[in-house]
């Protein structure tokens, strides 16, 4: 640990059902951690009863081994990661911990869509990807192909890894990112078998492609494990060619770090200086039932030992780091101290939450927050079945909120319910049971409600806001924003914390007129506020109750109460009481909030509903039964492929239509239908079906049936 040379912090990425616990599994045999005969099928790392129920990984786990390379041992702090699509946030908390990413391919299926969404965000956050093609022997033993054709096959896969990684990150790709069997970064093989073999390694034992293909034939799997452990051929190529914390650091942290890299703590990031100030990036929160909140992350510079007074980024408090320690899958290890470029697990820092910043300089600009793929777009109403709960339930929940941050937890005040937002069925199945499980509360969930956005479609004229007193004027007009400047607030590109001319050089780049750039006062969600005043007295005084205004009707929009998404306010002039008693909050903020509110009424307000693109594999007999079912449901078909005499159907589907797909598509195509999803953005819903929507969504929260007015909200 004390050596950054000596350490390789690595993810193990996929798609879901392609081998990535397996893999992890033969792994931790060889560091002789597990035993050999159990390995690939103890999943030492699926360690919740659920996952082991399922047979699917939910939550990333930690482990750490020695590898011997070289005669030289190297440390390796693994991360295993979920598959499934609804737990893609952890893959994205997972890379900002990791420097390098085992990216495994199901060699009969090939890359898939999640393969493609892991990959991108292991490119975005500058992690270097090794590949490991899986399964080899259902390539010979259940396809049946010959040895040319095996090879063939393999290639495709290498072919297609390498074109993603290209498309998604052109620099990266020249810069020698591609994987390549020659060179050693592609390693074949069976995670259930115990063997791989690649380049180096067939130098190494001399074992050759055709001898591969006559164990499998021969069905001789344990001669070829002895030969060609798979943990020698993979770990090897790790600590080969994936880089160790110093080498990484230098590029990384200019990704995620947009501090001056010539201060004292740039430079102690830039080289792992364990003697610098302490710099640690909070990447995932888990409770320990004897020793409270544990936060693990990434230590990119300094020391974490036990005692210790750190700071917590947005918080004002000192906390005491209490116990330092590294994972083991589920066991935890205290340690003494634990240096620059390992993944640490510190006890004590309350105030921690995920993508928090923890450091022993006061006023350290914190690291970038982590962004996440896909949005929450279904939601359950949850209470407790026994009321002397209640209390216990708010705590529970806000603890679940800060364990997975792409949950949203909110409180509908109108009807009093706790509203859990997830990334799918399978999310909020999870959460719901793990809250009766682990913490010991009854509760009772609603059926999975879709989360919609409002938003506008055109532009309006100014409209005046007064305040209940009168006294108090603001003139707003509304129109949709720009779908770039959108994509590049999702993307974390552009902010209220990046300094001021770097965000209005960003804006003018993106075609925002320089005026407008110069005036942003806030951002929202995907929501800009512009102040395009000039010389207004006390203006900047009442700015702050003016955004404020600006966020309610954001988080609840005027026409269903659901969140605002893609609209630009511009404030183009305003009339105020020269008595600060007279411009207080309960005077400004009802006065902006009204303007907004009849302005985006004015603009034609509308729903966008979430969509999910939909991947289906059929054979091609009955293809008909699967098309039937997706256009049954609004679904839109892109694409449609052949292989073999299987037929691929790729199509967009509304996220409210997919409830009780599974049970569907099974008896549309005899169950012989394999498919998957992944987040597929959101889209303005049909004229023909929005008054029924926005009906239900208003019953649903309790308001009146009759269709909001302007008049409504503004005061004669």
């Amino acid at each position: 640990m004390n050596d950054p040379q000596r350490i390789r912090n690595i993810g193990i990425v996929a798609h879901i059902d392609h081998g990535k616990t397996t893999l992890s599994d033969n792994l931790l045999a060889g560091a002789g951690m597990i035993s050999k005969e159990l390995a690939g099928r103890q999943l030492f790392m699926d360690s919740d009863e659920e996952e082991q129920a399922r047979g699917i990984t939910i939550d990333s786990s930690n482990v750490s081994m020695v590898h011997t390379f070289d005669n030289e041992d190297y440390l390796i702090n693994l991360i295993d990661t979920p598959g499934h699509v609804d737990f893609g946030g952890d893959v994205t908390r997972a890379m900002r911990a990791v420097d390098g990413a085992v990216v495994v391919v199901d060699a009969v299926e090939g890359t898939m869509p999640q393969t493609e969404t892991v990959l991108r965000q292991a490119l975005r956050e500058h992690v270097r990807p090794v590949l490991f093609v899986n399964k080899v022997d259902r390539l010979i033993n259940e396809l049946q192909v010959d040895s040319q054709e095996m090879q063939i096959r393999l290639g495709k896969v290498i072919d297609h890894v390498n074109k993603l990684i290209k498309n998604m990150n052109p620099e990266k790709f020249k810069a020698g990112w591609k994987v390549d069997a020659a060179a050693g970064t592609v390693a074949f093989g069976s995670a259930l078998y115990n063997w791989a073999i690649s380049v180096p390694m067939m130098k190494k034992t001399g074992v050759s492609f055709n001898d591969v293909y006559d164990y499998c034939k021969a069905g001789d799997m344990k001669s070829l494990a002895e030969k060609c452990p798979l943990h020698e051929a993979v770990l090897d190529m790790v600590i080969h060619f994936l880089p160790n914390p110093i080498e990484a650091q230098k590029d990384r942290v200019k990704a995620i770090w947009h501090g001056d890299e010539n201060t004292a703590i740039g430079k102690s990031m830039a080289g792992a200086d364990a003697e610098g100030d302490l710099a640690f990036m909070v990447t995932d929160i888990s409770v320990d039932p004897h020793a409270g909140e544990v936060a693990t992350g990434r230590l990119f510079s300094g020391s974490l030992t036990r005692g210790m007074e750190v700071f917590t980024s947005g918080s004002a408090r000192k906390s005491r780091v209490q116990q330092v320690g590294i994972f083991m899958g589920p066991e935890r290890l205290e340690v003494d101290k634990i240096p620059a470029g390992n993944i640490a697990a510190v006890t004590g820092l309350k105030e921690a939450i995920v993508g928090s910043t923890v450091t022993t300089l006061d006023g350290m600009t914190p690291f970038e927050s982590i962004r996440h793929v896909s949005e929450p777009v279904v939601t359950v109403a949850v209470e407790a079945k026994h009321t002397k709960d209640l209390p216990k339930l708010i705590e529970v929940l806000r603890q679940v909120a800060k364990e997975d941050p792409t949950l949203q937890i909110t409180l509908d005040e109108e009807t009093g319910e706790h509203l859990m937002a997830g990334m799918g069925e399978l999310h909020l199945e999870v959460i719901a049971h793990r809250i009766e499980r682990d913490k010991n509360v009854e509760i009772a969930t609603s059926k999975p409600i879709v989360v919609y956005r409002e938003t506008i479609k055109k532009n309006t004229e100014p409209v005046e806001g007064k305040s209940p007193n009168r006294h108090n004027r603001f003139y707003i007009y509304v129109e949709p924003l720009d779908t770039e400047i959108v994509s590049a607030i999702k993307e974390g590109e552009i902010s209220m914390n990046l300094p001021e001319l770097e965000r209005r050089q960003k804006l003018i780049d993106l075609g925002m007129e320089k005026e407008e750039a110069k005036g942003i006062a806030g951002i929202f969600n995907s929501n800009i506020f512009i102040d395009m005043t000039k010389g207004i007295q006390y203006l900047n005084e009442t700015m702050e109750l003016v955004l404020d205004g600006f966020e309610e009707v954001m988080r609840a929009g005027p026409l269903t109460r659901e969140p605002v998404a893609n609209v630009k306010c511009v404030l183009v002039d305003a009339k105020l009481h020269e008595d600060a008693i007279h411009r207080g909050p309960a005077q400004i903020i009802p006065a902006s909030r009204q303007a907004i509110q009849a302005g985006m009424l004015m603009a034609e307000d509308s729903l966008l509903e979430p969509y999910q693109k939909v991947f289906v594999q059929v054979p091609q007999l009955l293809m008909g039964g699967a098309t039937k079912e997706l256009q049954g449901r609004r679904g839109i078909i892109l694409n449609m492929t052949t292989e073999g005499d299987l037929a691929i159907i790729e199509a967009r589907v509304p996220v409210a239509e997919m409830f009780g797909f599974a049970g569907e598509i099974r008896s549309a195509t005899e169950g012989r239908a394999m498919w998957s999803t992944e987040f597929g953005g959101f889209d303005v819903v049909p004229s023909s079906i929005l008054n029924d929507i926005v009906g239900q969504i208003r019953e649903r929260k309790g308001l009146k049936k009759d269709l909001p007015k302007v008049s409504d909200f503004l005061s004669m």
